[in-house]
């Protein structure tokens, strides 16, 4: 999808995603997306990288968890930074759609709670996006939550986390009435 993706804007991703989305949600400076040492193309009789999705085996988005909640908020938000749309909903609308193969799974890193099968504690309607180490941004838009989880180890151990968290937020709405 990288390649293609590259191929359509005819210059390097990592740019691309900088001034589209990391630049204007205000992410740190510090992301860093990285190719495959053998993944340079020709694109315009330039030398391009194409950049693969997750970080591992040596390429892909190293990212810290301040910009993976940021960019979380955005799709919380339906696509919109402030004032300004930076994804459009009817894409997002796509993603979030299950796939006929699949049914809890969307686009690229989508995954879904179809049913609530992957995650019973969470409504089935919130989706993660997993990056390589179980380093998930969980998007609960029933309860307007973002969440960041690095390095956790399965879905159990998620669901145990998002069950905690619903948990709390209950305790929250009974001791405030």
């Amino acid at each position: 999808m990288a390649l293609a993706a590259l191929q359509v804007w005819r210059r390097p991703l990592p740019e691309v995603l900088h001034e589209n989305v990391m630049e204007p949600i205000g992410a740190s400076s510090t992301w860093r997306w990285y190719g495959y040492e053998n993944s340079w193309v020709d694109i315009d009789g330039q030398k391009v990288q194409s950049v693969s999705g997750g970080g591992h085996w040596g390429g892909g988005m190293f990212i810290n968890s301040y910009d993976m909640a940021r960019f979380g908020y955005l799709f919380l938000r339906n696509g919109k930074w402030k004032d300004r749309t930076i994804v459009s909903q009817k894409w997002i609308e796509m993603a979030r759609t299950p796939g006929s193969d699949n049914k809890t799974y969307g686009y690229a890193n989508w995954y879904l709670n179809t049913d609530r099968k992957p995650l019973p504690a969470a409504p089935a309607t919130a989706v993660r996006f997993v990056g390589n180490g179980s380093n998930i941004i969980y998007i609960d838009w029933d309860n307007d939550i973002v969440a960041v989880f690095r390095w956790i180890k399965s879905d159990k151990a998620l669901n145990d986390v998002i069950a905690k968290m619903m948990s709390s937020m209950q305790v929250k709405t009974t001791a405030a009435q």
